[in-house]
């Protein structure tokens, strides 16, 4: 890349409800330490989405500096990357608004996130949770992103956001990037350990999921509860041998070698080995990570410094986008 040559941006908004998995990491968190050299990246923890639920404020608050942590312990150079809290940078509340009105009721109806999450929260279906994939699109827009790493439950989304930004577009003249979907390279897919048909989630229930900050004893005894079969044979087979397959996928993509070699290796072997050497495999990929969380949470005037530098980057960045946009729709100037 010439020194001249503008890098790409890639945004990434992370709720900061609840811990991260194995799944997390292996999928997500460790790929983007490959990018921060040639892309630049946005990392934006979303405490303004998480409100959409009813929070415990301090809770929220402490969740919100141990994902920094997390983030940085993972190999994120804040001084590379923009690691902030949404809530701090006054322009994606300021865009959703704008956006609100390119928006229509029935794009937003459509929304499949939105009718799970009010069939989950009956009780708490507000206007928030309606209009989430407008500030969804803000966030992205207000950055000129290019790139959105995206799983397959947020498509829907990105395409909204895109929608929005060309119909803006289209009266406006070439305001916003128009974002495409980033599918990093294939990595493991990562299945729960208790009904491993389905990816690991932190959403589901705690045994089914190895947390990035669990500790050995902890990953010892959701590795030995994992679901295998009764067949007795270790060989990668997806379809037929999930569990004792996600058990060889996970060895694989933490540097155990190709599924391949480790299966072969264990010929002949029980499934009790083969989850004694996940379970070893595991912790010893965790710790250099869980150590320097451990070294940083401790450290919360460092931790708020990194939010409180990045905010300020991110809010004048923010600031280009948005002063154009209320200049386009005819807000008076401001001195």
């Amino acid at each position: 890349m010439g020194e001249n040559e503008k890098k790409q941006v890639i945004f990434s908004g992370i709720q900061p409800s609840g811990t991260l998995t194995l799944g997390n990491y292996i999928g997500a968190l460790r790929n983007f330490v490959k990018l921060q050299d040639d892309y630049d990246c946005i990392y934006c923890i979303v405490d303004e989405h998480a409100i959409t639920v009813r929070q415990n404020p301090a809770d929220l608050r402490r969740r919100c500096l141990e994902l920094a942590a997390i983030y940085i312990a993972s190999g994120l150079d804040p001084k590379k990357n923009l690691i902030y809290c949404q809530s701090h940078v006054s322009g994606h509340a300021e865009l959703a608004w704008i956006l609100n009105c390119f928006t229509y009721m029935g794009e937003l109806s459509r929304m499949t996130q939105f009718k799970a999450k009010s069939a989950a929260h009956a009780d708490n279906i507000n206007a928030g949770l309606f209009t989430y994939p407008v500030l969804m699109a803000a966030d992205i827009l207000l950055y000129q992103t290019n790139l959105v790493p995206v799983g397959v439950d947020q498509k829907q989304h990105l395409e909204l956001c895109r929608d929005i930004a060309q119909r803006f577009n289209a009266v406006y003249g070439d305001v916003f990037t128009i974002p495409e979907g980033y599918i990093p390279k294939i990595g493991a897919k990562i299945m729960s350990l208790q009904e491993p048909e389905k990816k690991m989630s932190k959403s589901d229930p705690e045994d089914t999921y190895i947390a990035l900050l669990d500790d050995p004893d902890t990953i010892r005894r959701k590795i030995r509860r994992a679901v295998t079969d009764s067949d007795g044979e270790i060989r990668f087979d997806p379809e037929n041998k999930p569990g004792v397959s996600n058990l060889l996928a996970i060895m694989s993509a933490l540097g155990a070698g190709d599924v391949e070699t480790i299966a072969a290796d264990m010929q002949g072997k029980g499934y009790g080995e083969l989850k004694n050497r996940t379970t070893e495999v595991v912790i010893e990929a965790l710790s250099p990570l869980q150590a320097e969380f451990k070294r940083l949470i401790a450290d919360k005037a460092y931790l708020q410094s990194v939010i409180d530098e990045n905010a300020k980057t991110a809010n004048a960045l923010a600031l280009r986008t948005l002063r154009k946009v209320q200049k386009k729709v005819g807000f008076a100037p401001r001195g």
